[in-house]
């Protein structure tokens, strides 16, 4: 009767968890809605990039579309730098990477952003960083990373350049430029298993930036990867501090307090400080998003203490009317388990038949809709169906799909398609020498094969995720079952010894009993929920073994 990996495999997933939570991505309302400007960030002035002066004159129509750029003609100076960029101009090499750099800035002020984006990475690209505008490029790259969400795979591009390249922004006029580099190359370096030096760059990033908790978080995270615990509950400790000291840059504060706390539990509970877990979970607000988790994960430190009324409480609240929309399965499973750990089993057997008769036979019917939806691009399409509201499912599936298919990734996904979306739409707008020329091509083309990769990659993770919630379900009901054969075993006198052991333990235990303090009075339970009491609820359990 081993517990699932829901605590076991939850510090490999903090990333996913972090989101939004600080320094939203923008949306793709943001700028100028004229179509010829975008907002910048604190960049070195426009002209002075590091790069090799172009070796010779610049034909007259790089010129031209110099000029256009300098008056801020967008539209225009973009299709003649595209036609330097296909050689049409008969521009030397260096020429030709000038208009690169210069046609990739453009798209960024028209906020084609999957464009620009394309642009620069052909920069990165070139000759493995040999291009003349790759140390400049960076800069745009951060600036991007404000307006594309994370899906975009910018932090892959940053990953390309080295911390000493980072440098050239350590001065007083960049500085916040220079802390969001540390920390997106810090997240390339996370990405790549690199943990070691993920966690010298987070570090780097000055408390007071913006960018800061978010380094933190993903420091704590290095830190969990590297099975560093104490280092990793210093990082968490550091966000609530910066929290508390009202820390720049931070959307939801509340939030992100909450998180830190739920990972401080969870590594405390890794490490079997039982009662630190406790205290940290405790501490998760009762109307944060994160206080059910909370409460479940309890229940099962509450458990491995021995202090079976609290467990049992927790799950008692997780089964309320209140929360008919969330989805515990495993908290009858749980709660089965204490049952027979103290030799009650008639109420093992009874909470495992409430278990099959909610959930034994969800997966066949869960089953066909992964079935019906068979590749990624229909499962993306049910995906958006399913945060719409509008997807044809019963009313008891709804909230449990809904459920599997509600974390930040995958919202990151499809936030994605949306941006991409609205620069088609963007695009429709322009004026008709704008969308006809080649340039207007290139557009609609970086946008179409972003956006058909974007919807298979989050049609693929929806499809794991709902796979995944498949799997919980078999196993268990696998558990489940092995439980039922422990009772028949129990009843019949073939326990192992093991677990003939575990359950003498629960014997006269003290932690079983529930007595209250002077602040507190002991108010029975007649059948009806309060709000005011959830999470207070305890069920005492008295131990049969040995009877």
């Amino acid at each position: 009767m081993r517990r699932r990996s829901r605590l076991g495999g939850v510090l490999v997933m903090l990333g996913a968890l972090l989101g939004t939570a600080v320094s939203s991505t923008a949306s793709a309302q943001q700028g100028p809605q004229n179509g010829q400007g975008g907002a910048d960030m604190t960049f070195q002035p426009e002209g002075q990039e590091n790069a090799a002066p172009a070796d010779g004159p610049p034909s007259e129509a790089m010129a031209n579309a110099l000029r256009l750029y300098q008056q801020e003609r967008y539209q225009e100076s973009c299709v003649q730098f595209q036609r330097v960029v296909e050689n049409e101009t008969g521009d030397a090499a260096a020429q030709i990477q000038k208009a690169q750099f210069h046609l990739g800035k453009c798209l960024y002020h028209l906020r084609f952003y999957q464009s620009a984006l394309a642009v620069f990475d052909e920069i990165v690209d070139h000759q493995g960083g040999r291009h003349l505008y790759f140390g400049s490029t960076l800069q745009w790259l951060a600036q991007l990373a404000s307006q594309l969400p994370e899906p975009a795979d910018i932090i892959r591009r940053v990953g390309r350049y080295s911390p000493d390249q980072l440098a050239q922004f350590n001065n007083a006029e960049s500085r916040d430029l220079y802390n969001q580099l540390l920390y997106l190359l810090g997240r390339a370096k996370y990405n790549d298993g690199n943990f070691e030096e993920a966690v010298n760059l987070f570090g780097q990033v000055q408390r007071t930036s913006t960018w800061y908790v978010q380094a933190q978080f993903f420091m704590g995270i290095s830190h969990v990867r590297n099975h560093r615990a104490q280092p990793a509950v210093e990082s968490f400790t550091r966000i609530q501090d910066a929290l508390n000291e009202g820390v720049r840059g931070v959307e939801d504060t509340g939030r992100m307090n909450d998180l830190a706390w739920l990972e401080r539990a969870r590594l405390y509970y890794s490490t079997r400080h039982y009662d630190s877990a406790v205290e940290a979970w405790n501490r998760v607000d009762v109307d944060s998003e994160y206080w059910l988790d909370a409460l479940f994960e309890e229940s099962w430190a509450y458990y491995l203490q021995q202090d079976y009324a609290r467990a049992l409480g927790n799950i008692h609240t997780l089964n309320s009317p209140y929360f008919s929309n969330s989805f515990y399965p495993e908290s009858l499973v749980l709660k089965s388990v204490i049952f027979f750990s103290n030799c009650q089993y008639d109420d093992a057997e009874t909470t495992i038949a409430v278990f099959n008769e909610r959930y034994g036979d969800l997966r066949p019917e869960l089953q066909r809709y992964l079935q019906q939806y068979s590749d990624n691009n229909a499962f993306f399409r049910f995906l958006k169906d399913v945060r719409s509201g509008n997807a044809s499912l019963p009313n008891r599936l709804r909230p449990i799909v809904s459920s599997a298919l509600s974390d930040r990734t995958l919202l990151r996904n499809i936030e994605y398609v949306t941006v991409l979306e609205a620069e088609e739409r963007r695009l429709q707008g322009m004026p008709a020498a704008f969308r006809n020329s080649t340039l207007g091509a290139r557009v609609l083309q970086d946008i179409s094969v972003a956006k058909s990769f974007a919807t298979d990659q989050a049609g693929d993770l929806a499809r794991g995720r709902y796979q995944r919630l498949l799997d919980e379900l078999q196993d268990l009901q696998n558990q489940s079952t092995a439980i039922l054969i422990e009772i028949l075993n129990a009843r019949r006198g073939n326990l192992s010894s093991q677990i003939a052991g575990e359950q003498s333990r629960s014997i006269n235990n003290a932690a079983a009993r529930v007595t209250a303090d002077e602040e507190h009075y002991l108010w029975p339970f007649n059948g009806e929920y309060w709000r005011d009491e959830l999470g207070f609820y305890r069920q005492q359990v008295a131990s049969r073994c040995g009877r």
